[in-house]
């Protein structure tokens, strides 16, 4: 019967740590996007929402329709790749609660001592 009690621990202690592994992991998930001319750079927080938004000098040359646009573009971009990441983290959740590991790129990241393995 040890053995089987052991055996209990150990598996929710696993999942445990996952999950306190992907919790770390959403919390630091940001989207960050520079449109190709340089012009504009948004970022955005775990949440999706914007953190930060750096515009060039170079944007007062342009249209504000077309500015307007870059800036759209940035923070959508920014948006894609905060969900992107958010995904990835969950699916390996997902993975870790439903006894498959994951591989490479799709090992958690980094969190707490009690998530560290």
């Amino acid at each position: 019967m040890s053995a089987e009690m052991d055996a209990l621990v150990a598996g929710v202690t696993g999942k445990l740590e996952a999950l306190e592994a992907a919790l770390y992991g959403l919390k630091q998930v940001n989207g960050r996007f520079t449109t190709e001319d340089g012009l504009v750079t948004a970022e955005v927080n775990s949440d999706g929402a914007l953190v930060a938004l750096t515009l060039d000098e170079g944007i007062t040359a342009l249209a504000p329709s077309e500015a307007a646009q870059l800036i759209l573009t940035a923070c959508k971009q920014a948006t894609e790749s905060a969900g992107a990441a958010r995904s990835n983290i969950i699916a390996t959740l997902n993975e870790s609660l439903t006894g498959s590991a994951p591989t490479g790129s799709e090992q958690l990241a980094p969190g707490p001592d009690s998530a560290r393995r």
